[in-house]
C-alpha cells in the first residue's frame, strides 16, 4: 500500500475534532466531538461533523462554557502542544474578543447567585433556612 500516494489528499487539511483538541480549546476530542455534534461548533456558519477536514483558513464560530469565539485557523499541528504553541494556531476576530472581554466583566460585577451553593447546606445553613421559613 503506498502511502505517498494517500498523503498528497490531506496535505494541509485535519480533522476538526482532533484541531479543536490540539488548540486547546477542549480537554478532550471526545468533547469537542460532542461539542461539534450538538452545534456549538460552526464552519463557515453551518453545522458540520467531527470528521469534517479543514485547512489554514477556515472561519469557525465556538460556543466553549459561557464564552463566544469566531476564530480563524492559521495553523495544523498533529500533537497537541503547550497553551502558547496552541494560541498561534488560530487568530481571534476583534469583535469576538472584546465581546469576550465584556461578557468576562459582567460575570465579574454580577456574580450568580447560585455559583456560591456548594452542595448540600450545612447544619447551621440549614437551621438559618428552618428559622426563616417557619416564621
Amino acid at each position: 500500500m503506498p502511502t505517498d500516494q494517500a498523503m498528497p489528499d490531506r496535505a494541509g487539511k485535519m480533522r476538526l475534532d482532533k484541531w479543536l483538541w490540539v488548540a486547546r480549546f477542549f480537554k478532550t476530542r471526545s468533547l469537542a466531538g460532542q461539542a461539534i455534534e450538538q452545534g456549538r461548533v460552526k464552519l463557515a456558519g453551518e453545522r458540520v461533523k467531527p470528521a469534517r477536514e479543514i485547512g489554514p483558513g477556515a472561519r469557525l464560530d465556538l460556543h466553549v462554557g459561557d464564552a463566544d469565539w469566531t476564530v480563524t485557523v492559521r495553523a495544523l499541528s498533529m500533537q497537541r502542544g503547550p497553551a502558547p504553541v496552541a494560541q498561534a494556531l488560530y487568530e481571534e476576530d476583534p469583535a469576538s474578543h472584546a465581546r469576550r472581554q465584556q461578557q468576562a466583566s459582567e460575570r465579574k460585577l454580577a456574580a450568580s447567585p447560585a455559583a456560591t451553593i456548594k452542595g448540600r447546606p450545612t447544619k447551621r445553613d440549614r437551621r438559618l433556612i428552618h428559622r426563616f421559613t417557619d416564621e
